[in-house]
């Protein structure tokens, strides 16, 4: 299925990256506007960033303008070479499908031709060669779509390739853009620890020690009354199990105490297995992670688990953690319906501050219909 999606998105790429080609030539005289060029790059630049898996480049930035002038020639020139192919594979399956049968029957006296120029001169040829055109393009198209879309696509961003100067600006503008969102987060997550400790805990806290106080003065009393002395201190002793249990809940979303009491993989464990969806875990040698990175894996592995449960419909999910060097992968995958996009404000979005925050990526692949692959890169060196 996924290389029936590759497959798929190759041919598309390819297509379009024709269709492109020949746009530049015929828009040529307008496109040798500096600005124009460096527009019209900018979209395929980000165009072959997408087909293979990288994250768009800020929106002000554009390529430097004798590389969009450069790139022009060199497009339609790839475009056409890597196009055309696509175009006639794809064109002949649709003649096999379609024209090949209609020219058929409705012109006898001419025989047509089918691939590799063989005769046909009966229905047996024609309803045999057909269907054997068809599965050997699609066979073609199936194994080359995807490297040739790829080649193109890594032609592209080597000539549109940043100069250091637009890198180290485009690597200080994402910084500024995920500090500024740790920020938010983080004054966000200060006003909510807040809120929950005034309105819950110390409210708690404060009716334990008027009855604390109200108890005081009953006992010193005279005459004492033993039975609401007695009263008072099981409803403080109540009040104060009742704050300690807030309290932990509190700590709990600051820092989860499973993973300082049983580690990351510990902690994965018992968030797969709370999961209302099956869910396989899958977990490699991943030796020392950083507290930091660990409590980012385990909140994200837990709220995309939860939108597996709540949103996608899914019977089953995987979950796999893993380390390469000094990076820690980690891929949440459901069969469910598709469709999730950070930018409607789901839990996603949360995910992937908490990943820009500690220099990872987040990438999400849900078409609608599914299956959905979250697939995070952490520093952990």
């Amino acid at each position: 299925m996924a290389g029936t999606q590759q497959a798929w998105r190759g041919g598309v790429y390819l297509l379009g990256s024709l269709l492109s080609g020949v746009a530049t030539v015929l828009g040529l005289p307008l496109l040798w506007h500096p600005r124009l060029a460096r527009l019209w790059a900018r979209r395929h630049r980000d165009r072959a960033g997408r087909l293979l898996g990288m994250p768009p480049g800020p929106p002000g930035l554009l390529p430097a303008t004798s590389r969009a002038l450069l790139w022009l020639p060199v497009h339609v020139v790839c475009g056409l070479a890597f196009g055309l192919p696509a175009l006639l594979c794809a064109g002949n399956i649709v003649v096999a499908l379609i024209a090949t049968p209609l020219w058929w029957a409705f012109t006898p006296p001419e025989r047509p031709r089918l691939f590799i120029d063989v005769a046909v001169p009966g229905w047996a040829t024609a309803l045999t060669l057909g269907p054997l055109q068809i599965v050997l393009l699609a066979a073609v198209a199936y194994l080359a779509f995807p490297p040739l879309a790829r080649a193109h696509a890594r032609i592209g961003l080597a000539v549109l390739a940043y100069p250091a100067d637009e890198r180290l600006a485009e690597r200080v503008a994402e910084l500024t853009r995920t500090r500024a969102d740790v920020l938010d987060a983080h004054g966000a997550e200060l006003r909510r620890i807040e809120r929950d400790l005034h309105d819950g805990t110390q409210a708690r806290l404060v009716a334990i020690a008027m009855r604390l106080a109200v108890a005081r003065q009953a006992f010193a009393g005279h005459p004492r009354d033993d039975k609401l002395v007695e009263e008072l201190l099981r409803d403080a002793h109540e009040g104060t199990e009742e704050a300690m249990t807030e309290l932990r809940e509190v700590i709990r979303t600051v820092y989860p105490p499973i993973l300082a009491d049983r580690g990351l993989a510990g902690a994965l464990t018992a968030v797969t297995t709370r999961c209302g969806v099956p869910v396989r875990l899958d977990l490699g040698d991943l030796e020392r992670v950083p507290a930091a990175v660990e409590a980012v894996v385990y909140f994200a592995v837990a709220e995309a688990l939860t939108n597996v449960a709540k949103h996608s419909e899914a019977t089953a999910a995987g979950v796999r953690v893993g380390r390469t060097a000094d990076r820690l992968s980690v891929v949440v995958t459901d069969d469910g319906s598709g469709g999730a996009d950070d930018r409607r404000g789901t839990g996603l979005a949360g995910i992937r501050r908490r990943v820009l925050a500690i220099d990872g990526t987040v990438d999400v692949d849900s078409p609608a219909g599914g299956p959905t692959t979250i697939t995070l890169e952490l520093p952990c060196g």
